[in-house]
């Protein structure tokens, strides 16, 4: 046998063996099994390994037990802080139950009510309003951040820290191995250490080997989460940087937006955080302060949080809900529009039946594979009926959607297939009029720095323009 018959055999063998995975899986969408085909039958080598590398959501054994661990102990300990199934009939509009009991499905954190939320006015706010509360802390502050920059904000918050831990107060750090390495790596984070500080780093890359063999590298955990004495909590889209976003300072400045929350939705979320610090520490639910203090008059909100060890589509059709709910207007921003066929027919199915939707993204986006498949669904979103602004000054990396003047959503999910699959989310779920005119009228600042696009000028666009959007769609299911 010679070599060139030997290759070859290898060849078919390595295909048909990928192949066949594919098939047996049940997980995949058709899309997405196609996209698999049409890579490894075009480029095998190469697509082979790319789909050992990041083919399957697969977080490994080891941490999804540990993770059925942290929350069965979570659900033994803590579940008068969850909220009950009863308070979703009790608190939320008829109109609205829906979406907020799929939400409460995904791990268990129902609707409570009392709670109370500011809007911060930009990142200068926010920053001098979480260093002023963590001054102010007297017993616990814990935080996590996806990415942690050694800047303006990140230094002034690791300070805070530091001065609090010097004080006595237990201050509990995390931040994801990825996003934040640099950090991580820094002498500031030696430093929180040595202060009394304690750290820990969420999906590290201390046994690289292990993660490449049993997980994907690119599993992260994207959450923001302070929680300062059990009384406060912060949520949005904000990390631990400033605007200027030094990582890729070229598309500053990067435009957040973050809700100061009290209430008992604090509990929830200083939950969510010690299922992560639980996690990669391994400690138990002991030392976690947990409060439920309600605010007169405060409006109900819970807490979702999704990830690769929840079940899959979670986000996605929790979206799917929300949108299906929406009576009189629905507006999103997000800075990264990968949606999945559910969400897509959500969408256009609002917009056709008479829901004004609007949708807002950045005009300059610091994906370009990200910015050809968002373009790609312009024509069949505009053709229904919904409305798109491209953010001009800077990159609107905001996470929000408004509900009919009622509810609102804030936190870190995107609404692309990393969020929806791949990354550890945070988010909150509320019905209140008064804090989502705030954030309606903060969309519709975002709106005012825009332009508008319109269906003629997408059917203008050259012929190789949409062939490159498609073509890039068409892999949009492995992204």
């Amino acid at each position: 046998m010679d070599w060139g018959t030997i290759l070859l055999a290898f060849h078919s063998l390595l295909v048909l063996a990928f192949v066949v995975r594919i098939l047996l899986r049940d997980d995949l969408s058709p899309p997405a099994r196609l996209a698999w085909f049409i890579v490894l039958n075009l480029v095998p080598y190469f697509g082979s390994a790319i789909y050992f590398l990041f083919g399957e959501i697969d977080i490994g054994r080891r941490l999804k037990k540990r993770h059925e661990e942290v929350f069965g102990e979570i659900r033994a300990r803590a579940s008068a802080f969850m909220g009950v199934p009863a308070d979703t009939d009790r608190l939320i509009e008829p109109l609205y139950r829906p979406a907020f009991r799929y939400a409460a499905s995904i791990n268990g954190f129902h609707a409570v009510p009392g709670n109370a939320a500011e809007l911060m006015a930009d990142g200068d706010e926010t920053r001098a309003r979480l260093v002023a509360d963590i001054d102010a802390a007297t017993e616990q502050v814990h935080v996590l951040y996806y990415i942690w920059l050694r800047d303006n904000t990140g230094t002034d918050i690791a300070e805070a820290l530091i001065r609090a831990a010097r004080r006595g107060v237990t201050c509990r750090a995390m931040a994801d191995g990825l996003g934040s390495r640099a950090m991580i790596r820094s002498a500031l984070w030696k430093r929180m250490g040595e202060a009394g500080v304690q750290l820990a780093v969420a999906l590290s890359f201390r046994n690289v080997l292990r993660v490449f063999l049993t997980s994907r590298i690119d599993l992260r955990n994207h959450r923001k989460i302070t929680v300062i004495d059990g009384r406060i909590t912060y949520c949005g889209s904000r990390n631990s940087a400033d605007p200027e976003f030094l990582v890729k300072a070229k598309y500053a400045p990067w435009v957040d937006i973050m809700l100061r929350f009290t209430g008992p939705v604090v509990a929830q979320n200083q939950l969510l955080f010690a299922s992560d610090w639980m996690q990669a520490t391994g400690e138990s639910l002991d030392g976690i302060m947990l409060r439920a203090e309600p605010v007169t008059g405060g409006f109900p909100a819970q807490v979702m949080g999704v990830g690769p060890t929840e079940r899959r589509g979670a986000t996605p059709q929790l979206f799917s809900n929300l949108i299906a709910c929406a009576d009189r207007s629905l507006t999103i921003s997000t800075p990264y529009f990968v949606p999945d066929a559910t969400l897509m027919d959500a969408l256009c199915a609002a917009a056709y039946r008479g829901v004004a939707v609007t949708l807002i993204f950045p005009e300059k986006n610091d994906s370009w594979i990200v910015a050809a498949v968002s373009h790609s669904y312009y024509h069949r979103l505009l053709d229904a009926g919904c409305r798109i602004h491209e953010f001009k000054d800077g990159l609107l990396h905001a996470k929000t959607l408004t509900i009919d003047g009622r509810i609102t959503v804030v936190g870190s999910s995107n609404l692309d297939l990393r969020s929806f699959d791949l990354n550890y989310e945070n988010n909150i779920l509320l019905q209140d009029e008064t804090v989502t005119r705030a954030v309606i009228e903060r969309q519709q600042d975002y709106i005012a720095r825009s332009v508008p696009v319109r269906l003629p000028d997408v059917l203008t666009w050259p012929w190789h323009r949409r062939i490159w959007n498609n073509v890039v769609a068409t892999i949009g299911p492995l992204l």
